[in-house]
């Protein structure tokens, strides 16, 4: 389903969503295809480690289809990802249909440092958790 970078190897790499987890054992097993998240915020990891690896097809796969951009190009240069931290969950569980999970994520573009602080909101289509869409509290805009 997607690709993963050859700099990473699954069965040795730490998962880059923070969990001290291996690759394989955790995000890995979403991108690969072997399973689907089951809460909001295990879709929310997957989805920063595909940011990290550069899986655009996982990407696509979990983002809700009416709000999908045509392009994901994260830009020139593009962004290194540094570190995710998962600051609230509202629902999202097994048995919910909706939920929130709000995030900071660290990463560099052009040896500068920024960070991504978004609540996304996340739905249940057919069975299986995407990304709506998400607002960013310091800002007060939508993406």
């Amino acid at each position: 389903m997607a690709r993963m970078s050859k700099q990473h190897r699954p069965e040795t790499t730490d998962c880059p969503c923070g969990s001290a987890r291996p690759l394989a054992a955790c995000c890995g097993r979403y991108l690969s295809g072997r399973a689907h998240a089951a809460t909001a915020a295990a879709l929310m990891r997957s989805r920063y480690t595909a940011f990290v690896l550069g899986a655009e097809d996982y990407l696509r796969a979990t983002w809700h289809p009416a709000h999908c951009p045509a392009d994901l190009a994260p830009g020139d240069p593009p962004p290194r990802w540094l570190g995710l931290r998962i600051l609230a969950t509202t629902a999202g569980g097994p048995d919910d249909d909706q939920g929130m999970v709000e995030f900071v994520a660290r990463y560099k573009v052009g040896g500068r440092a920024h960070r991504l602080h978004e609540r996304s909101r996340f739905a249940r289509l057919e069975g299986r958790w995407v990304y709506v869409d998400g607002t960013f509290p310091e800002a007060g805009g939508t993406n």
